[in-house]
């Protein structure tokens, strides 16, 4: 799957609660996200729109080894 070119750090924070992630705090233009359960899990993404693609993919990267899932699918998730 391509990843989507327009994706804002704000949206990309939201879509994150579908799989338990909430903002903690925001610094800046820093937004840092935490998962409690099952196990602890911090990310930080930067507020921007829209966010690098590389960026994006590095953080989906993270989010997916976490999770125990293909980022392919990850992304399907948030972004379908």
């Amino acid at each position: 799957m391509k990843l989507p070119r327009a994706v804002s750090g704000a949206a990309l924070a939201k879509s994150l609660q579908k799989f338990g992630y909430r903002a903690t705090r925001q610094t800046g233009s820093h937004i840092r996200l935490a998962r409690d359960t099952p196990d602890q899990h911090h990310i930080t993404i930067s507020n921007h729109a829209p966010i690098r693609v590389g960026t994006l993919s590095a953080i989906l990267s993270d989010v997916a080894l976490h999770l125990k899932m293909p980022k392919e699918k990850l992304a399907r998730q948030l972004f379908e």
